[in-house]
C-alpha cells in the first residue's frame, strides 16, 4: 500500500509554495554537477526540467547560460514564481509521471524531485526519460543512496522520499537505452547528494 506522504507531495508544495522560496538555498551548491550535466547537453540546447519549482535557482543558471528551458512541476503556486522571474521560457503544471508532450529535449534534469515519488513510480519514469530522450539526451537525476523509504520533514509535514537500490538504476538506465556518465553516492561537495548522470545512447 502506498504511504499517505507519498500522495500528499503536490499538495504540500503548493500550500507552503512561498516557504520553500523562503528556504531554499541559491548558492549553487550544485554547480558542478550541472556543469558536468550541461557539457554532456551541448550548446544550444533544450532542457527538459521536471520538478522545476520556482525555477530558481537550478533553471535560473541553465537561461542564464543561454538555454531553453521547459519547466514542469505539479504545484501551481511554485510556477507561479517561475513564471513571473522569466517570462520568456515555457512553464507547465503536469505530474511528471504521466509527461507526454510529444517531443525531444538535448537535456532532462528531475533534480530533488523524482526522489519525492513511490518506488514504482520510479521505474515507471524511466520510460517517461526514453520518450523524450534522442541519442545524445543527457539525463542527470537525484536519488537516495540505497534501496529504500526515507521521511523527512517541511513545514511541520512529512515529506516522503524513496529510492532503489544502486543496481536497479543502472538496469533500468540501461533497459531503456541510457549510458551511465557518472555516479557519485552522498557527494560531499554536493551537500550529500546522490546524483545519477547518463546519456542516451540507444
Amino acid at each position: 500500500m502506498e504511504h499517505p506522504a507519498a500522495q500528499q507531495i503536490l499538495n504540500l508544495y503548493q500550500r507552503h509554495a512561498d516557504a520553500f522560496v523562503r528556504l531554499r538555498s541559491r548558492a549553487l551548491f550544485e554547480k558542478s554537477w550541472l556543469d558536468k550535466f550541461l557539457a554532456a547537453v551541448g550548446k544550444p540546447g533544450r532542457i527538459l526540467d521536471m520538478g522545476c519549482g520556482t525555477g530558481d535557482p537550478i533553471a535560473a543558471y541553465f537561461i542564464a547560460g543561454g538555454y531553453a528551458l521547459t519547466g514542469v512541476d505539479g504545484s501551481e503556486a511554485m510556477l507561479a514564481y517561475a513564471r513571473a522571474q522569466f517570462p520568456a521560457q515555457r512553464w507547465l503544471q503536469q505530474d511528471m509521471r504521466g509527461l507526454a508532450l510529444g517531443e525531444t529535449f538535448d537535456g532532462l534534469i528531475a533534480w530533488d524531485s523524482f526522489f519525492h515519488l513511490t518506488q514504482a513510480d520510479q521505474r515507471a519514469m524511466f520510460a517517461v526519460f526514453a520518450r523524450h530522450s534522442h541519442p545524445g539526451s543527457a539525463l542527470m537525476f537525484t536519488s537516495g543512496p540505497g534501496d529504500g523509504i526515507s521521511m523527512g520533514e517541511f513545514e511541520g509535514e512529512p515529506l516522503f522520499h524513496a529510492s532503489l537500490a544502486p543496481e536497479a538504476y543502472r538496469a533500468l538506465l540501461a533497459e531503456h537505452g541510457f549510458t551511465v556518465l557518472e555516479m557519485r553516492a552522498e557527494d560531499p561537495q554536493c551537500g550529500g547528494h546522490t546524483v545519477w548522470l547518463a546519456q542516451k545512447t540507444a
